[in-house]
């Protein structure tokens, strides 16, 4: 009993991990929505795609990607460019349908 009432007391002070996406939808300055290029060299936000507990969900459109996790891939003059990574990532996001945003 006292080891579970311990444990507890130990997550409710450490509490959940912190979501690198503050509340205007920005990582470290950049806006997570928009036209959105990929590349493999000097990303300005390394991604790794999760379907648990992501930073953020994304919902691909081809048109107004001016609302938090709505993208548009495009080739040329990007408002961010990033890096699909496995290991190291910046932010963890879910590809979804409907509802983009922070979760």
């Amino acid at each position: 009993m006292i080891s579970s009432l311990l444990l507890s007391v130990i997550l409710f002070m450490t509490g959940a991990p912190d979501n690198p996406v503050d509340k205007k939808c920005q990582f470290k300055g950049f806006n997570l929505y928009g036209k959105i290029k990929v590349v493999t060299d000097f990303p300005d936000i390394k991604v790794k795609i999760v379907e648990n507990f992501p930073d953020l969900k994304v919902q691909v459109v081809e048109n107004f990607p001016d609302q938090c996790g709505k993208w548009k891939f495009v080739t040329d003059f990007p408002d961010i460019k990033i890096k699909f990574v496995t290991d190291f990532p910046d932010i963890k996001i879910k590809f979804v349908e409907n509802f983009p945003g922070t979760p």
